[in-house]
């Protein structure tokens, strides 16, 4: 039987792994919105992992520290309240896929809600901060609901189909079984 000591100490190094790896991937991006916001290689991915092999608690903890650094290497602010909303707020929200963890197919309705979660606070942001940007004919609801859709919805969409792969789920589970 684990310590409890080895058991936090396992979590801790876990935990910083996936910020690391979050940061990495969060800098291949596939494709960057010209107000902010980008499709990156399964960035999103990893602090949903983070709730779901370590729990909540651990998972926004991660999120909320990935947040952090993303907002060092890919600082896009125009309010204090905004710079919340898009980076240690959305970021951490990925976390609460641990919500989920002991759920039949938790991973991928973890991961589904973490990202749902991330979309409510960056669409809640450029509603109230970057409404100056939308476009006529659109009001900034409408304009921040697509703007928004578009590059969470798609890295979410690649994410969701890549965990169908069975492999990679049997991986993750097991990893799962050994923290």
């Amino acid at each position: 039987m684990k310590s409890l000591k080895e058991t936090k100490t396992k979590s801790l190094v876990l935990a910083a792994v996936l910020v690391t790896l979050y940061v990495i991937l969060d800098q291949i991006t596939l494709f960057r919105m010209p107000q902010g916001g980008s499709v990156t290689a399964f960035s999103m991915l990893v602090i949903s992992l983070s709730g779901y092999l370590l729990g909540t608690k651990m998972g926004i903890m991660t999120g909320v520290a990935a947040g952090l650094l993303d907002l060092i290497f890919n600082p896009f602010v125009i309010h204090p309240l905004q710079l919340l909303l898009d980076y240690p707020l959305a970021v951490g929200a990925l976390g609460l896929s641990g919500v989920f963890r002991d759920k039949k197919h938790g991973l991928i309705t973890g991961y589904v809600f973490g990202v749902f979660l991330r979309y409510i606070c960056v669409f809640t942001s450029g509603v109230i901060f970057f409404s100056q940007y939308t476009p006529k004919g659109f009001n900034p609801i409408t304009w921040s609901f697509y703007y928004n859709i578009l590059y969470v919805g798609a890295e979410a969409l690649v994410t969701v189909a890549v965990l169908f792969v069975p492999p990679l789920r049997v991986a993750i589970d097991r990893l799962k079984k050994e923290i």
